[in-house]
């Protein structure tokens, strides 16, 4: 047997601190940066929180400021097949090489606030301090950074970024953030520090006063949807959709993004904003449109309604929240002229499962239920029971392993349509994890 190299000796150092467990104390990761030289202040950053499309709208940013000759970090989580996805320099994740490297040189670092704390660093407060020394070493004009859970006890809240972007907020992670929208979008808008420019997208009543509130407290500037910018026509193309998007510097038309759904054109315009506000655009001065153009035709996001295969089409979504499967349900509608869907589903315990079945009910014609690798995974029969109340046992199926569901998917959506496969599809979601567990077994 071969002996591991560096990267998966990292790797597996990384995971015995346990991918879930979540502390929340920001004087870990602070003294974990003070000891690194506080590399977060070595580059200007984009710091995004919300509930949905945050990491979409991260990536489109990540486009567009490279399209305009920026070398650009960006963090995000979680990934779906590799660690390395989560610190991308560039728009690509970085080397095993360089993750090793910057890991053997955190690590030393990270043993001694192990030592004088009363709780290890979790996984994400050392993948959160790896980004910012990667970044730091490359070095990068400019980090685009997500939250991971919330924002104002959130490792990555020690940025303090001129330019901070809040996607559309609503009820999840109730067990951290608060129990309301209002409680969750506090929790939120702790990301906006003094003297910050908000690029915020439209929000219920409940998020945006909260994020109103906190602006006039430390003096923040904010952007808001359907106000400074917004979407102002889409239309479907194939592989995506056509845009024009006001942005605060003037109107861009025909900008085409290979992304599909309206959340996705919403992400679009926030991304587009958040780039104007921070290399200075506004009322007196525009984007270069072709340079924008290339930004977002250049622009991915696996996992978001990602044909994987096609006769049948094979979609991946990793929607996991009411708000974000809602957007998924009415992209499938709008955007896919399938005569038949099946859907797969697996959730995670704590999610909104009936919900999730209610808004994917009017648009497959059958599901599919099965669990992912996840510990937190619900179990089988237990969703199998919910989908039957909603959908009627004669379009449920249930299956323990995620490659049974997704064989018994394919068999049912080829059911009464021999021959031509074009027009039917499989859709398989509920949690990120779904998809990840998903993408290994049909991107090989």
């Amino acid at each position: 047997m071969s002996e591991r190299s560096d990267f998966q000796s990292a790797e597996a150092e990384l995971a015995r601190r346990g991918f879930t467990r979540m502390v929340f104390d920001p004087e870990r990761i602070v003294g974990l940066l003070d000891l690194l030289g506080e590399p977060q202040r070595a580059y200007p950053s984009i710091h995004l929180t919300g509930t949905n499309g945050k990491t979409s709208t991260a990536r489109m940013i990540d486009s567009l400021l490279h399209a305009f000759g920026l070398h650009t970090g960006r963090y995000t989580s979680p990934h779906l097949e590799t660690v390395r996805e989560r610190i991308a320099l560039d728009g690509e994740p970085v080397s095993e090489e360089r993750f090793a490297g910057v890991y053997q040189e955190v690590a030393p670092l990270a043993e001694l606030v192990d030592q004088r704390s009363a709780e290890p660093l979790t996984y994400f407060e050392m993948t959160t301090a790896l980004a910012f020394a990667a970044f730091a070493d490359a070095p990068v004009d400019i980090a685009v950074v997500e939250v991971g859970l919330g924002g104002a006890e959130d490792a990555t809240n020690v940025l303090q970024a001129p330019v901070c972007v809040l996607t559309p907020i609503g009820l999840d992670h109730t067990e951290w953030l608060g129990e309301t929208v209002e409680e969750i979008a506090w929790a939120k808008a702790g990301i906006i520090h003094p003297g910050a420019t908000v690029v915020s997208a439209a929000q219920e009543e409940e998020a945006a006063r909260p994020i109103l509130e906190r602006c006039a407290d430390v003096g923040a500037t904010i952007a808001r949807e359907g106000s400074e910018f917004g979407v102002l026509r889409r239309a479907v193309a194939v592989g995506g959709q056509v845009l024009t998007l006001q942005g605060l510097g003037g109107v861009y038309e025909e900008i085409f993004i290979p992304l599909h759904g309206a959340h996705q054109a919403q992400n679009a315009a926030v991304a587009l904003a958040a780039v104007e506000a921070f290399l200075g655009a506004g009322a007196e001065r525009q984007l270069n449109v072709e340079t924008v153009r290339e930004g977002f035709a250049g622009a991915s996001s696996p996992g978001r309604l990602e044909r994987v295969r096609t006769a049948p089409t094979v979609l991946l979504d990793g929607a996991h929240n009411p708000q974000g499967m809602a957007a998924t349900a009415a992209a499938l509608q709008e955007e896919f002229a399938f005569s038949r869907l099946i859907a797969v589903l697996a959730v995670l315990a704590d999610k909104d499962a009936e919900s999730l079945l209610e808004l994917l009910e009017p648009v497959v014609d059958a599901v599919v239920v099965t669990r992912n690798s996840s510990p937190r995974a619900m179990p089988v029969a237990e969703l199998a029971s919910l989908a039957e109340e909603i959908f009627g046992p004669e379009r449920v199926e249930a299956a323990e392993q995620m490659p049974d569901a997704i064989e018994v998917a394919v068999s049912l959506a080829e059911t009464d349509v021999p021959g031509e496969l074009s027009g039917v599809g499989v859709v398989i979601t509920g949690s990120v994890v779904t998809v990840a567990d998903a993408r290994k077994l049909l991107k090989r």
